[in-house]
């Protein structure tokens, strides 16, 4: 069996070695604040040169799987996210970790990681070439449909205030505007600085808004967290908690509709873990049983959020290996590792080199598993510090988001956007605004305008090919039901409520 010859292939003492390497250096990439994955795996790809191709193509995948998770850790305990899929993890693991749960809550992380990647691989090795074979069919209209389809789901969950969520998400774009654009050079919103022609990067508006935007919440308020955890459960803080079966099958439902959700998402070329992630949530925000309880600390959102981020890989390596096109930015840089050995993915590779792209598949299965049990052994030194004093460890936050900001660019400018967004996340907490949207805004938004441009241009500029291509069409009305329908919902309760409640 070709998997088995793959699997054999990736315990070869050598190769076994270099998915440790990646296993360890995607997790921490993923972990450190301001480092991004796709730049953990570019900085890779130089050292693949002298390797071969089987041996490089290992690393990367590694460092792919391992990058998925690691940033879960920082979200989870620090409500820093590692990567911008790792923020829904903000909303319900960070709570958890408030309430003294912050072992549980990286047991249901590690879990929904586990079952996601699995799950998504099984698929990936089972459908590969059937899928492909419909995602080759996606073409702007539908790439725009699908990143539309992402924030109509963040909008949903912008908190008790639609009006509230719109201005952010609208200021998102705005941001994600600055700059030149891409299509016709012309500078926007530049007011004359020159750091300003190249954009402002989303990592910045991301650590920015929720790294330093919380320590100033925090120092603002005292640092009350400390009364919000049971004082019962102190003991247990640092220890690696996972959860019973009894409480893990009642979420099925979550894990199920997470990895679907991440396979789906991920199968369409750029969309990637960060979108997955988000309709996750915002799926089971809406059509979970618990989804009210979403955001107050229920494990469902980690379960979503992370299962589906994890599924992901599988589903972006199935556009590459099948067609040549990278389904998010880390595949865009296993495809350049291709390409540097002489290796073009598509179809004829299966006939071709079908043990190598077996080799890959073997990789996902191996890496999950490395990845979680990789993943078990680091959460308990790292949570050891949240027994430091809370003052020392924002100091620490505080330094690393700076230093994660400069080591992107090496730009100076960068750390004084970093710190205009941790004052504006702080401003956005306490007057009630929620963060999310600003932040999935900056990060989709570019992509939203390139795919929206290129239809423009593809199509004479007819604005109605979004709704006379089936595909588009039914994911753009599949998120105009997720922006109304809780609206719709919510009108109709209210006004059954006076008739409920019987005559006075």
């Amino acid at each position: 069996m070709l998997l088995m010859q793959g699997v054999l292939t990736v315990f070869a003492p050598i190769n076994l070695l270099v998915m440790v390497i990646g296993l360890v250096l995607g997790m921490l990439v993923a972990v450190l604040p301001g480092l991004t994955l796709v730049m953990g795996v570019v900085l890779a790809l130089p050292f693949t040169y002298q390797m071969g191709v089987g041996p490089a193509l290992i690393l990367l995948t590694a460092m792919y799987v391992s990058g998925t998770y690691g940033g879960a850790i920082t979200a989870i305990l620090f409500r820093i996210p590692g990567e911008p899929m790792d923020v829904p993890l903000l909303w319900d693991g960070y709570e958890m970790t408030r309430q003294g749960l912050a072992a549980k809550a990286l047991g249901y992380s590690l879990i929904a990681a586990f079952v996601g990647g699995i799950a998504s691989a099984v698929l990936m090795v089972a459908m590969a070439k059937p899928v492909a074979d419909i995602a080759l069919k996606f073409s702007s209209p539908e790439f725009f449909a699908v990143i539309v389809f992402g924030l109509s789901s963040v909008v949903s969950l912008g908190g008790k205030s639609m009006v509230n969520a719109l201005i952010s998400l609208c200021m998102g774009l705005l941001i994600a505007s600055v700059g030149v654009d891409s299509l016709y050079g012309q500078e926007r919103l530049a007011f004359g600085q020159p750091f300003l022609l190249d954009g402002i990067e989303f990592l910045l508006v991301m650590v920015g808004a929720y790294g330093i935007g919380e320590v100033l919440t925090r120092l603002g308020a005292g640092y009350p967290a400390e009364s919000t955890i049971d004082p019962s459960t102190t003991s247990k803080r640092f220890e690696t908690a996972f959860p019973r079966w009894s409480e893990i099958f009642p979420k099925r439902g979550s894990f199920v509709r997470g990895t679907a959700t991440g396979v789906v998402v991920g199968l369409v070329p750029g969309a990637g873990a960060t979108v997955s992630s988000f309709v996750a949530y915002g799926l089971e925000r809406q059509y979970g049983k618990r989804g009210s309880a979403l955001g107050t600390g229920a494990p469902e959102g980690i379960i979503a959020a992370k299962s589906a981020a994890t599924a992901s890989v599988g589903g972006a390596l199935v556009p590459l290996l099948t067609m040549g096109i990278p389904g998010s930015g880390a595949t865009a840089i296993i495809l350049a590792a291709f390409l540097l050995h002489g290796v073009q993915p598509g179809p004829q590779v299966f006939a071709s080199s079908s043990a190598l792209i077996y080799t890959v598949f073997a990789s996902v299965f191996i890496g999950v598993i490395g990845m979680c049990i990789l993943g078990y052994f680091a959460i308990k030194p790292l949570t050891k510090v949240l027994d430091a004093p809370e003052a020392v460890v924002s100091a620490f936050v505080v330094m690393f988001c700076f230093v994660g900001a400069f080591a992107a660019r090496n730009n100076m400018s960068d750390l004084y956007v970093i710190a205009a967004f941790g004052l504006i996340g702080f401003l956005f907490e306490r007057f009630k605004f929620p963060i999310a949207p600003l932040v999935l805004g900056t990060i989709l938004g570019p992509l939203a305008e390139d795919n929206f441009m290129t239809t423009m241009v593809s199509f004479s500029n007819d604005w109605t090919i979004f709704f006379t291509r089936p595909i588009s069409l039914t994911i753009l009305v599949i998120a105009a039901i997720g922006v109304f329908y809780p609206a719709i919902r919510a009108t109709t309760l209210k006004r059954r409520a006076p008739s409920d409640a019987g005559p006075p």
